[in-house]
């Protein structure tokens, strides 16, 4: 837990602080943006918790950030808060919780499915975390986005025996024992309900996951709040920008209704809406 010695000053008075240890993820801003949001290139509490509901928010953000940076005097329901995640988003999604330091604080997502769970990028290995894992059955595959975002992955797969699933642009050293590696750029399905679409860009083996309308993105495409619509990482790619646009375009022959993106904000349109939001973002990375 972060340190009240270290307490911003840019926070509010009252039991919830964050400490200058803060990398600015964003994680603990949409997880309860009731409570935390952007001061000086850091997060800090602009509302304390006025409801027992923005409470377990803000204690959700606080067992979810990656660098311990988030404080409270009051302990009270802490404990209980380790088994809300994994936290349901929508339908058979849940959101992880937990975000690594190693992954700069990136979301991780669990797929159910009868097939066979898929664990969508990595989160800490929290012990809390795993045995919730293993009560929802664990999972078959853990599928990683991109190099940015294994973090704890030896960890996993050791332990759920799962088959890691990564593109041979973006295989490294530390990634040398995945089961599965993508090649070329043609999408992989994976099973019926499953399909690996590279796209290269952020990183030279970047790639999404698409399971019925529900599109996993790493840090290729992701909602912005303050530019209100789609997204890519202009200030952080790794890779190639113009790659990334042809990389866009590429997913325009797909359907689908959700954006869960490892950095950035998710976000639900109707398929045809969700269409014309990525032609938006396309036309403002050609002229970016």
């Amino acid at each position: 837990m972060a340190t009240p010695s270290l307490r911003r000053q840019e926070n509010v008075p009252g039991p919830f602080f964050v400490d200058g240890t803060c990398i600015d993820c964003d994680a603990c801003r949409w997880i309860a943006p009731e409570v935390f949001d952007e001061a000086g290139d850091k997060s800090r509490v602009h509302r304390q918790p006025e409801s027992p509901e923005a409470k377990r928010k803000a204690l959700r953000a606080l067992v979810s950030c990656p660098t311990a940076s988030i404080g409270t005097s009051e302990k009270e329901g802490l404990e209980e808060i380790a088994s809300d995640f994994p936290l349901l988003v929508d339908g058979n999604v849940y959101h992880c919780g937990y975000h690594h330091k190693d992954s700069f604080g990136a979301t991780s997502y669990l797929i159910l499915r009868s097939g066979g769970n898929v664990l969508v990028d990595t989160p800490r290995f929290t012990m809390p975390l795993v045995r919730r894992l293993e009560a929802m059955g664990g999972f078959k595959w853990l599928f990683l986005t991109h190099s940015d975002d294994v973090a704890d992955h030896e960890k996993f797969a050791k332990h759920f025996g799962c088959r890691r699933i990564i593109h041979e642009g973006d295989q490294s050293f530390e990634t040398r024992g995945a089961e599965q590696v993508v090649k070329l750029e043609t999408p992989v399905t994976l099973a019926e309900d499953l399909l690996a679409i590279p796209v290269p860009g952020h990183t030279r083996g970047s790639m999404c996951l698409l399971h019925k309308n529900y599109l996993f993105t790493g840090d290729h495409l992701a909602w912005s709040d303050r530019q209100k619509q789609l997204v890519a990482f202009r200030n952080a790619c790794w890779y190639s920008w113009g790659e990334l646009t042809r990389s866009m375009k590429k997913l325009s022959a797909y359907s689908f209704e959700w954006v869960l993106p490892g950095h950035g904000r998710r976000c639900f349109f109707p398929s045809g809406r969700m269409r014309e939001e990525l032609s938006q973002c396309i036309r403002w990375m050609e002229g970016a």
